[in-house]
Order: structure tokens, then sequence, then C-alpha cells
């Protein structure tokens, strides 16, 4: 008995594709550190705000606090991160 060969039946097998090789993730170094630590903390803040009733929100100008009636806490939508996070303190 001979072995079967690829062209005599059996499995059909196409030629064999290689992978690219995986990005290193050495392009981005500090300025995507600061881009996941500043997303980690808004989140943070978010969460924050919504235990007490608040919603957080981002426009082009800054950052908002807004209450249950819908309005703006102190009618400001340019606040920072570090203002937000003074306001939210205990």
């Amino acid at each position: 008995m001979s072995p079967a060969r690829g062209d005599e039946g059996g499995i059909p097998r196409g030629p064999r594709r290689v992978l690219p090789p995986l990005p290193v993730n050495g392009d981005g170094g500090p300025d995507a550190n600061r881009a996941k630590t500043e997303t980690l903390r808004r989140r943070h803040l978010k969460r924050r705000a919504r235990t007490l009733g608040l919603e957080l929100r981002h426009s082009a100008h800054g950052y908002a606090l807004i209450d249950a009636e819908r309005n703006r806490i102190e009618g400001r939508s340019d606040l920072t991160l570090d203002e937000i996070e003074s306001r939210l303190a205990p």
C-alpha cells in the first residue's frame, strides 16, 4: 500500500498563509500611557458622579456635570477633570 499523495484524494490542502508580525507596542509610548490614564480617570469620575445622581458629559469646551433635571451644575460646560474631581470630592 502506497502513501496517499495530496492530489489523489483526501483533504485538499492550500498554500500556507503566513500571518503578518504583531505590532510592537512601542509606537505610542508615553503619549499612549497618558491617554489611557486620562480615560481611566474620566471613567472613574463618571461612576462617582453617577452615584451622586449626576452625569458627567464632555464637549469641545470641556466637561460638565448635569443634574437630574438636565441642568448644568453652576451653568458651566468648560470644567477640567481637576475641577470635576474637586466638585465630586466628599
